[in-house]
């Protein structure tokens, strides 16, 4: 069983699909309202698939169960990271994009994408994943187990287009976090494109309008 999802089609049988990766605490509801402002004229039919995260007790949350794609232990995300969580969270990613690949996209043609704790796995989830995909979009967010992609990453997303986009004034995931994995990935080869916008630890209209774009030409 994949995990539950919100889906959006914006057009008849889309061949292109994105999935995108809610932030901790949040659910495959909070960004399916801007898909109005990702689809329109220049884009084919794409499927937008919003997954549920599962509910797991989150150490900085007083052990409280909320969604979350792993436990966080600290204010140093970077630091003391939940392995086991991610790596099982990795696995529901791949399951996500093999159900997609059932039902018609081909990976190359899906773009993975996620915000701060989401934007994380779509980094980790991505690299590694086997078949080349469309792109990676990553918001707000930071790149886990980077110590270990180098003997990780595989070799046909070795050159996958990334986005790495953050606020100057993230109070949640600084701006340093993102940079240091933009830094980090062109180290290995990565073509990244990295925008940085005057905001906190959100979305604003002009980066949903780089996103726009940035989707155009992956899926021209």
């Amino acid at each position: 069983m994949t995990l539950p999802c919100v889906e959006t089609e914006t057009g008849a049988n889309p061949r292109h699909a994105v999935l995108w990766l809610h932030g901790l605490g949040a659910d495959g509801n909070d960004f399916a309202p801007i898909v109005p402002e990702l689809a329109g004229a220049g884009l084919p039919p794409i499927r937008f698939v919003f997954p549920h995260a599962p509910v797991r007790p989150v150490t900085i949350n007083g052990g409280m169960p909320m969604r979350a794609w792993y436990d966080l232990t600290g204010l140093e995300l970077a630091r003391r990271q939940d392995e086991a969580g991610m790596r099982a969270s990795l696995a529901e990613i791949e399951a996500l994009i093999a159900r997609e690949v059932g039902r018609g996209i081909a990976p190359a043609n899906l773009v993975l994408a996620g915000f701060s704790q989401g934007a994380a796995m779509a980094l980790a989830g991505g690299l590694r994943h086997a078949a080349r995909l469309a792109g990676i979009i990553a918001l707000s967010g930071y790149l886990p187990l980077h110590e270990k992609l180098a003997d990780e990453r595989a070799p046909a997303n070795a050159d996958v287009p990334i986005l790495i986009a953050h606020g100057s004034v993230d109070p949640v995931v600084p701006e340093p976090l993102g940079m240091h994995a933009r830094d980090f990935l062109r180290s290995l080869g990565y073509p990244v494109e990295w925008k940085s916008y005057a905001m906190a630890h959100q979305v604003c209209a002009e980066e949903i309008a780089d996103l726009r774009a940035w989707l155009a030409a992956r899926f021209a």
